[in-house]
């Protein structure tokens, strides 16, 4: 993209062209504007060489979400720009593989964002509009929360990992390895138990967007009509450009 994209009212989730990111806008290659949706993996073999507790540490954290079939957790969500005003969005977060997710917000009220595991759909109840877009468009999306989707491999997608104590956890930070991803730079918080209690993606464009996770259930029971977009009342539909 060589023109940033105008803010959404937003995943997941784009996490991806739905980025939509998981479930906001876009990121632009340069001048990202993220409105918030999806991130994590990879570290090169000399480093998990180099450090072999953090190697442990994230293949534990690839076991805990690659196995799981169902994932069900409250999330909190901050979007922070130069120039911009800081935006604050929560609610909760349920997932089924393959592809399946549902950002169903408490904060703004109503705004909804679900992947039936072919499209993607973005409810913004402010203007009663729901924007469409291909799954497999949003894939490059998808890295930083890739552990959520349970397609988690660290020696994949990034490189150049450092990690420092925080707490009784552990804070890693991470660059990718392609240079065509809208983000510079993904850190995140692992508990002792490898859960995954934060992300932080930073954009291009020095914005910032961070998720926080708690009460994470691993395989719950979860309807598959959960992943079914129905059109609400009266909304417009908007197909994104392929």
């Amino acid at each position: 993209m060589s023109a940033p994209s105008k803010p959404h009212d937003i995943i997941l989730p784009g996490p991806l062209n739905f980025l939509k990111t998981l479930h906001v806008r876009p990121f632009p290659r340069v001048n990202s504007t993220v409105s918030r949706s999806a991130f994590l993996a990879a570290v090169v073999v000399s480093a998990f060489a180099a450090d072999p507790k953090l190697e442990t540490l994230l293949k534990a954290v690839e076991n805990r979400y690659n196995r799981a079939q169902t994932l069900e957790v409250s999330f909190s969500e901050i979007y922070s720009a130069p120039g911009r005003p800081r935006k604050i969005e929560s609610g909760n977060l349920y997932l089924r593989k393959p592809g399946r997710m549902r950002w169903q917000y408490s904060s703004p009220t109503g705004k909804l964002f679900v992947g039936d595991g072919k499209y993607l759909y973005l409810y913004t109840p402010s203007n009663n509009q729901v924007e469409k877009t291909k799954m497999k468009e949003s894939e490059d999306m998808r890295a930083p929360l890739a552990f959520l989707l349970g397609k988690l491999h660290f020696d994949k997608d990034f490189q150049n990992f450092t990690a420092r104590p925080e707490g009784a956890g552990t804070w890693v930070a991470a660059e990718p390895k392609s240079p065509n991803l809208p983000y510079t730079r993904v850190e995140f918080a692992v508990a002792p138990d490898a859960r995954i209690r934060r992300v932080q993606v930073t954009g291009y464009d020095r914005s910032v967007l961070e998720f926080t996770f708690e009460n994470e259930k691993l395989n719950p029971p979860l309807d598959a009509k959960l992943f079914e977009f129905r059109m609400p009342p009266g909304a417009g539909m908007v197909e994104a450009s392929q």
